[in-house]
């Protein structure tokens, strides 16, 4: 594991074992049930670029399949709860909150997305503000392909997580 200095934490990674892997290094899902229930809060974030004239017709409502953007964020929301679904040995939770918002940015030309999710469990929640990010950038591309087909989705990632024996993380 490389150090990075832009990121800031309170414990590094190589300060546990590699908690996924059994006795026999196979895959395994963790067990959390010793784990003290707090609550635990995760913030991502990506971007979607794109042409000035296909953010002109989004913005406008002029995309063919619709509410791009209401699209977008509700797969997103909707994918968060999906996410021990889609990505091997996370924990099924019950999330108490998962706010995706979606706000232009000229600049680009295109779209920030935000994901924030949060719960009162053993476990984080990192991996479904991640998913609900990665999946509102797939669907407003998929909503705005008739538009344009050269759409980027960019810079996926963890902004910061609270909570849990690991402690907290805030990204630089």
């Amino acid at each position: 594991m490389t150090k990075d200095s832009s990121i800031s934490s309170k414990n590094s990674e190589s300060d546990t074992s590699l908690s996924h892997l059994d006795a026999h290094g196979q895959a395994q899902m963790v067990d959390v049930s010793a784990k003290s229930m707090t609550v635990r809060q995760a913030i991502a974030q990506g971007r979607v670029r794109m042409l000035p004239e296909t953010m002109a017709a989004i913005e406008a409502g002029n995309a063919p399949k619709g509410d791009v953007l209401g699209t977008a964020r509700l797969a997103g929301i909707m994918a968060a709860k999906q996410t021990a679904n889609l990505i091997p040995l996370c924990h099924p939770l019950p999330l108490q909150k998962v706010e995706v918002t979606i706000e232009p940015d000229p600049s680009l030309p295109g779209y920030q997305i935000r994901a924030e999710v949060r719960i009162k469990a053993e476990t984080g929640v990192e991996m479904e503000a991640l998913t609900a990010v990665s999946v509102a950038a797939l669907t407003l591309y998929d909503m705005a392909k008739a538009l344009e087909k050269s759409i980027q989705i960019e810079q996926i990632y963890l902004l910061s997580k609270t909570g849990g024996k690991s402690g907290d993380y805030q990204r630089e």
